[in-house]
């Protein structure tokens, strides 16, 4: 049986879920925050890995970036490629495991966010998203890393919660820690009209030292981590884990 992240179904049955119109709504607010964060110029040509639905990549290209999408799920990128074809916008979209991604030289900045590092069981497998992702910047490059990291799930920890979707589902999600607070796990049981689905998935919990060491193993250099996109310092206070580092 597939892992749950090379799953078609998995992607397919929670998308509608991970990537709702509250999660869509701040994309163009993030992407501000990025570009000023990392000091791009207009023109840029970025790397969206894994892009998911595109909400990024759209509002990077909306602002004239030259922009590439990779993403192993065909539905997410048929929906990349409607939005951007009724909006005249020009992206690349590439379908394809962020393992195995390679550009060499391509781009001037990379992202990955929205916690889209640490599906894999095997720790090397996270190394070989961050060396591709350095491999494929040209130098001086920058990458970015956004995600819910440890130090804030301490602090926000709850076991389970629910609420109710625009269509009428019910979503429920269970979480529960393992392997010395290394991994968290999720289980989500979506009702409607009397009819039950589950899903399950599990992930890495990265802190802020561990994916800063993360990065600069790959090569990195000048490896920070910020509370927010906008620059917040990673203390208490911090609303997310983003890691910024540079390639030579």
């Amino acid at each position: 049986m597939a892992e749950w992240h090379d799953n078609a179904e998995f992607w397919a049955g929670t998308g509608p879920y991970i990537f709702r119109e509250l999660i869509r709504g701040k994309a163009a607010q993030e992407v501000e925050r990025l570009v000023e964060l990392i000091s791009l110029p207009r023109g840029a040509r970025m790397l969206d890995m894994p892009c998911g639905v595109g909400r990024h990549s759209i509002e990077l290209a909306r602002r004239g970036f030259q922009v590439t999408g990779v993403d192993r799920t065909e539905p997410y990128l048929a929906e990349c490629r409607a939005t951007a074809e009724r909006e005249w916008l020009s992206v690349e979209w590439v379908q394809g495991d962020m393992r195995e991604f390679r550009r060499p030289g391509a781009f001037d900045a990379a992202i990955n966010m929205y916690t889209s590092i640490g599906y894999f069981e095997d720790q090397d497998e996270d190394r070989r998203v961050v060396a591709g992702m350095f491999e494929s910047l040209k130098r001086g490059g920058r990458v970015v890393f956004e995600l819910m990291g440890k130090e804030i799930l301490s602090r926000t920890f709850r076991a389970s919660d629910w609420h109710e979707e625009p269509d009428g589902t019910i979503v429920l999600e269970q979480r529960s820690l393992s392997r010395d607070w290394s991994w968290i796990e999720n289980r989500w049981v979506f009702t409607k009209d009397g009819k039950t689905k589950e899903m399950s998935f599990s992930h890495r919990l990265y802190d802020g030292p561990q994916l800063v060491t993360l990065l600069e193993e790959a090569g990195f250099v000048d490896v920070t981590a910020y509370g927010s996109l906008a620059g917040a310092p990673y203390d208490d206070d911090a609303e997310r884990l983003v890691v910024v580092g540079t390639k030579r």
